[in-house]
């Protein structure tokens, strides 16, 4: 998170989702401001209406007095109609637009940040991305809502204000004014020294829904490892610094109401002073009296907001910075502009003096070449951080290579659009995630068109059909959170139905059966044999009944291919292989 509020970048942002709807948002602006024009008018009527009472001294002729005060009093319930027409069209066309985008700027959050990198979910705690795109949105609308009924009326009331006491008497519009720029100059002062007060209660809020998601996602570990009341206390400790920012940034702008409120006190008193003064002189009437009078409560009412407004303002543009950083923030993984669509016909994978770093100091793969011919079904085994993972993520372009070229039909993916690239490989993860719907729109994702037929056809395919016919609500039953409902096999099940529903051309399997009892395991393995006829594969497995099928086995180390061949061929020669293959089928002991 920035250390310092980019106002600039902040209000450039919203003015990019204003833009589309800039004339409601400048009639609700200016709605508000003319409301403020007719109420400030009729301080001048209510000056007339007093100084033409206070002069009758002949009452006889009522009729007369009655009809001229009348008619002020007609102008002014006339002035304060109008007021409210104009404050009526500015709510209802801030009502119309505000929610609009609001719902908007969710929307685009949400996408853009979607188009971010594996790294950045993996540095990120979900939780904290909702809270800032949520903060985002809401900073919005507080925004809007002090502009519109805060500082557009005190814009107003300042201005006309200030012209209307000078007309009366220049000194006393000096009096206002210079207390009005000791205000203005106070608050701005105070509310920037106090911006690095409001940048970290907004990073602790961000901690704090961190990490209640964090806990909330691992309940079943917390459980597990019994560690209730280690979590109660790890929440309260950072529930603690979010009250200690949060009081430490709301008792200074307390005490900044305090100077402020006092000054004020000070300001009516000088003005009330003058005003008796000027009256004494003759120069003041008892209208006039009532005429400043009304002003200054104006201006008082709407200055003494000002440091509320300006705290705020502030709060909600530190609130909006955090998400104004990750929109700003490039993708780490980026379509070319000249990308185009990935091609795939035989599906032929080239990995060509690839090496990657996942950061400066941790090199993964040195210089790692491997062809996979068109319809070849290999296995990558080796040792825990040999590479095999990345390997897949770097095919899937999660990332991108720190040199060399990984080529699909001679197209290097670097240059073809990445959705494009992904809609050609069926993926098939260790431990799969499922979404909190039901299990036919789980299953449907593998692709979102298909047919409830085609969907269950694919379901028993992957000899998921009959555990979710016994399912109560079958399949509209809902999984729950990540796929908590249900057990790791039947995730799995659930994640190869998808496989064999995308159909594409190209299949990775990342320790697919891992999760698979024996008998499971063995249901699903005609199904894996059905998924894999007329593709290119790419399995990630030790297991024997997986690796058994593939037609060569790729033996990776440190980041290359140290050995390759069939089981037989591998078996064959003292390695890594032989070694690996010994510690699976004899146990630990041997």
């Amino acid at each position: 998170m920035s250390k310092t509020i980019k106002t600039g970048h902040v209000l450039r942002t919203y003015w990019s989702f204003i833009k589309p709807r800039r004339v409601a948002f400048f009639v609700s602006v200016l709605g508000v401001a003319l409301a403020n024009v007719f109420s400030l008018i009729i301080p001048f009527w209510y000056k007339r209406l007093f100084d033409f009472i206070s002069n009758q001294t002949d009452l006889s002729n009522q009729e007369l007095i009655l009809r001229t005060a009348g008619g002020i009093i007609v102008t002014i319930f006339f002035l304060a109609c109008l007021r409210w027409v104009f404050y009526r069209v500015a709510a209802f066309t801030a009502i119309y637009f505000q929610p609009r985008i609001m719902m908007e700027m969710r929307d685009a959050c949400y996408t853009y940040i979607l188009g971010h990198s594996y790294k950045f979910f993996s540095d990120n705690f979900a939780g904290a991305i909702s809270q800032k795109i949520n903060r985002f949105h809401r900073a919005f609308e507080r925004l809007h809502d002090e502009l519109l009924w805060s500082m557009a009326p005190m814009a107003v009331a300042i201005v006309f204000s200030l012209t209307a006491v000078y007309g009366r008497d220049p000194w006393l519009a000096l009096v206002i004014l210079v207390w009005i720029i000791i205000i203005f100059i106070l608050n701005f002062v105070f509310s920037r020294w106090k911006l690095k007060y409001d940048l970290v209660r907004a990073a602790s809020d961000t901690e704090v829904s961190g990490g209640l998601v964090d806990g909330l996602t691992n309940s079943v570990n917390i459980k597990m490892f019994t560690g209730s009341a280690y979590e109660k206390v790890r929440l309260l400790g950072l529930g603690e610094k979010l009250r200690k920012t949060s009081v430490k940034a709301w008792s200074l702008s307390d005490y900044s109401f305090s100077i402020q409120g006092m000054m004020g006190i000070l300001m009516e008193a000088v003005i009330l002073y003058m005003a008796v003064k000027l009256w004494m002189q003759g120069s003041f009437t008892i209208g006039d009296f009532v005429f400043v009078q009304a002003y200054v409560l104006v201006l008082l009412e709407r200055i003494w907001n000002l440091g509320r407004v300006m705290r705020n303002v502030y709060e909600a543009f530190s609130d909006a910075q955090e998400m104004v950083d990750i929109l700003e923030k490039p993708y780490d993984v980026q379509d070319l502009k000249t990308a185009k669509n990935l091609k795939v016909g035989q599906a032929g994978i080239k990995f060509d003096e690839v090496t990657f770093y996942y950061n400066q100091t941790r090199l993964t793969l040195d210089h790692f070449d491997l062809t996979i011919k068109p319809k070849e079904k290999i296995a990558l085994v080796g040792s825990s951080g040999a590479g095999k993972s990345t390997i897949v993520k770097l095919l899937m372009r999660f990332y991108d290579v720190t040199s060399g070229h990984i080529l699909i039909d001679g197209q290097d993916i670097a240059r073809v659009k990445q959705d494009s690239l992904r809609s050609q490989i069926a993926f098939v993860p260790q431990d799969p995630i499922l979404f909190h719907r039901t299990l036919m729109e789980n299953l449907r994702y593998g692709r979102r068109d298909a047919s409830d037929e085609e969907v269950i056809e694919a379901a028993k395919k992957a000899k998921c059909h009959d555990f979710i016919q016994g399912l109560a609500d079958g399949y509209d039953t809902f999984v729950g959170e990540r796929g908590i409902k249900l057990s790791g096999g039947e995730r799995q099940r659930v994640a190869i139905a998808r496989a064999i529903l995308k159909n594409a051309p190209i299949l990775v399997l990342d320790e697919a059966t891992s999760s698979l009892d024996s008998e499971s395991e063995y249901l699903i393995q005609e199904a894996l044999r059905e998924l894999m006829k007329g593709k290119t594969v790419m399995v990630i497995a030790h297991r024997l009944s997986t690796i058994m099928q593939m037609d060569r086995i790729v033996v990776v180390e440190d980041g290359r291919v140290v050995d390759q061949g069939t089981h037989q061929e591998l078996m064959s020669r003292a390695g890594i292989y032989q070694k690996l293959w010994k510690i699976q089928a004899g146990g630990f002991a041997a």
